[in-house]
């Protein structure tokens, strides 16, 4: 079939590369509106954290979203009324933008606990009439139109500026990567290919995929929102499908040129090459689309968009790609740069049958020292950085850090215990339930203070505060204390009441997730129905879900590679292995992330300060991405031992000749990988740099040492068992008898 779309591919190549370039030309303009149409942040789940937002939104009628502002004066005090005038004129044009709900500030409310001991910092909630994107998008509308004067310096901050900042240092670091690489791509490119015009393939194949994924990403944009990191992954996975497709396909086309005319030279790299390249193509797939069984936006859209981009990739090196190489002929290896000899097939050849002279000698050691590298992943402490993902000097991070500092770490994450009664929570049952806990949680050392409607300065006993709380109008008795709390902390028709807990930690901090998990297991008794929001418990809502999920993923993506690689192969050992050897190799890539960036090696080398944890979605993306590229490399790899051992049936020979034609292909497009990926590495964001390390390390132990060593020793040591199969499922390969 493959061999029949070459010959049409050949007589139409005109008709092809017209259509191809009339898309391209099409998908600019939607590619460039890609960034405007994307959301940051995991999306919304409903979790215990998200259930109780929405009761305090129904019941307390709160906005769904605030940003902080934190202001700061050399030389005036809070008490000074030139600071409140500052604050007033610096804060006095948000009324002007319609979303704004109101502010409030510690002269507004009334309230000495928003100003910090140095007595000069400050801070105070912009609440918004908008949801989580909408207030994300407002974020520089806000930072425009305050006006900090030289008396006063303004931060603004939050977890709605935060996921603003990483929009925009998403974006910075995409750029910085693009220039860093395309450089160093465009020089190992011209080494890999040995020629200007080869190698100019797989450039024009990246572009392509790319702006076609961000042009189609932007219109499903419009229609379920989309994760910023999108652009990441086209990005990095346009480039590397072209370059590892292209270079399969130009390598094949160079060697039929050398037996064949020029059509038929198209027709038998398609039927070889592409043949691998569909399958390459179906394993990547099945890797992301685990992604797509997650139910959080950004894994989702991460999984669309990279599925995206390798379906584009796969069309065009089926189409494009061969009607390029029949237009070119043998001028594909024209302007020829050749520093990579033929001698570096015979090093791949003499090093694969020495490998298989000594299978044992090298499948144990090297196994060992996987399983070794792996190893620090059984201390993994998954978790999500907070405002600690952004570069230290954005500015929501700065804010946050400047509020940790003056007021505790743990003031803007708090932990809000939210209760709820079908009759009211304030009745004395109730209030000697929320009395016992306050008392508890004032108690523990890892609490800073709680606010609660029995968190007053008045001298009164339980059975007071009961009685107060019973008559239908507290406040005249209990003054501007009771009336405050009963305003900020109590619906209007009692049925839902808010304590809140502030850690004396930060909120990733060991002691905040302990603080969460203790409240939770013993809320306040009664007949309170209670739910848990708050930074801390969010993050380990978000966490506990995601990787309830994950191990279907791996089943899934497992067995369905598996049973890709059996009808490739017609083997059950080959996919068998290919999927162990996958595993593993992933395995000692994760290990690795968590002796670097939980444990903090190195850390001066890549530029990050550790956090002591390994941010959750890494794992789940570095499976899901490394996955389907490794398989890649074992496709390439065992399509031309299939191709050998079918002509000769020498096992041994075939693993050799596949190496030889397979090995500097392998080792290329790995080479071409890392590059990508080290340039990612390079960024700013945490994750980013985190998940682009991770890439880069999977791909150059999948390369080198899996592909290189266990691979040739473990095919050595199952010898003709390779290619079993029983005979309900059609039989093994059929060993070829040519002499080999």
């Amino acid at each position: 079939m493959l061999a029949s779309l070459g010959a049409h591919v050949v007589r139409f190549r005109w008709w092809i590369i017209a259509f191809w370039c009339a898309v391209f030309v099409v998908s600019v303009p939607f590619a460039f509106q890609a960034t405007s149409s994307l959301k940051s942040g995991f999306g919304e789940v409903e979790t215990e954290s998200r259930i109780a937002l929405r009761l305090m939104s129904e019941r307390l009628e709160l906005p769904e979203s605030s940003v902080t502002l934190v202001f700061s004066s050399d030389s005036l005090d809070a008490s000074d009324p030139r600071y409140v005038e500052a604050v007033e004129r610096a804060t006095a044009p948000l009324s002007q933008i319609p979303q704004v709900d109101r502010l409030i500030t510690f002269n507004s409310a009334d309230n000495n606990r928003m100003i910090a001991p140095d007595g000069r910092t400050t801070y105070a909630f912009v609440l918004l009439d908008a949801d989580i994107d909408a207030a994300t998008d407002l974020v520089p509308d806000i930072r425009d139109a305050l006006l900090p004067g030289d008396d006063l310096d303004i931060w603004v901050t939050g977890g709605v500026a935060i996921f603003s900042d990483l929009n925009v240092a998403s974006e910075q670091d995409l750029r910085r990567a693009e220039i860093i690489t395309l450089p160093l791509l465009i020089v190992a490119l011209l080494i890999v290919f040995g020629g200007v015009i080869a190698a100019g393939l797989p450039l024009a194949m990246g572009a392509l995929s790319v702006v076609i994924t961000l042009a189609l990403v932007h219109l499903l944009a419009q229609f379920t929102d989309m994760s910023i990191f999108v652009l990441n992954i086209a990005s990095f996975l346009g480039l590397g499908m072209a370059v590892d497709y292209s270079l399969l396909m130009v390598s094949r086309f160079r060697e039929e040129l050398v037996r064949h005319e020029v059509t038929e030279a198209v027709q038998n790299t398609l039927a070889t090459a592409g043949k691998a390249i569909v399958f390459s193509a179906v394993t990547s797939i099945i890797g992301l689309s685990g992604l797509l069984f997650f139910q959080f936006m950004m894994l989702r859209s991460l999984g669309i968009g990279g599925i995206t981009v390798i379906l584009f990739s796969l069309l065009v090196a089926l189409t494009l790609i061969p009607a390029l190489l029949a237009t070119l002929g043998t001028r594909v290896n024209r302007f020829s740069v050749r520093l990579m000899r033929s001698g570096d097939r015979m090093f791949w050849l003499r090093f694969s049958r020495w490998v298989m002279r000594h299978p044992v000698a090298v499948a144990v050691p090297v196994t060992a020292g996987l399983l070794l590298l792996g190893a620090p992943f059984l201390g993994v402490k998954l978790g999500s950085p907070w405002a600690t993902v952004l570069p230290e000097d954005a500015e929501s991070r700065v804010g946050w850090d400047i509020v940790a500092q003056q007021f505790g770490p743990g003031e803007l994450a708090q932990i809000i215990v939210v209760n709820t009664s079908e009759t009211s929570t304030l009745s004395p049952n109730n209030i000697a339930a929320i009395h016992e806990f306050v008392q508890r949680m004032e108690a523990d050392p890892r609490v800073r203070r709680v606010d609660s409607i029995l968190s007053t300065d008045l001298d009164v006993t339980l059975e007071e505060f009961q009685f107060l709380y019973s008559l239908s109008s507290p406040e005249t008795i209990g003054g501007p204390q009771v009336a405050f709390a009963l305003d900020e902390l109590v619906s209007d028709d009692r049925s839902l009441s808010m304590i809140r807990v502030v850690p004396d930690h930060g909120p990733v901090s060991d002691a905040a997730h302990d603080l969460a998990r203790d409240i939770r297991a013993s809320p306040p008794s009664g007949d309170l129905d209670t739910n848990v929001t708050g930074v801390t418990p969010d993050l380990q809502d978000t966490v506990t879900r995601m990787y309830s999920d994950f191990p279907k993923v791996i089943i899934y993506v497992s067995v369905m590679t598996y049973l890709a690689l059996f009808f490739l192969f017609r083997s059950v050992v080959l996919p068998l292995k290919a999927v162990a050897l996958n595993i593993l190799s992933i395995l000692a890539s994760f290990g690795a992330l968590v002796f670097v960036f939980q444990q903090g090696h190195f850390q001066g080398l890549l530029g990050f300060t550790s956090q002591g944890i390994t941010e959750a979605s890494v794992p789940i993306l570095l499976f899901s991405i490394v996955f389907g590229l490794s398989m890649d490399y074992e496709v390439f790899l065992l399509s031309r031992v299939k191709e050998e051992y079918e002509a000769t049936g020498d096992n041994t020979h075939a693993v050799a000749v596949g190496m030889e034609k397979s090995g500097r292909i392998i080792t290329s497009a790995a080479l071409v990988l890392i590059l990508v990926s080290a340039g990612f590495a390079s960024g700013d964001i945490l994750i980013v740099k985190t998940l682009g390390f991770g890439v880069a390390l999977a791909i150059l132990i999948d390369s080198t040492v899996v592909r290189a060593l266990l691979v040739p020793a473990l095919m050595r040591l199952f010898s003709s068992a390779n290619w079993w199969a029983p005979a309900i499922l059609g039989g093994g390969t059929r060993p070829g008898t040519r002499p080999s």
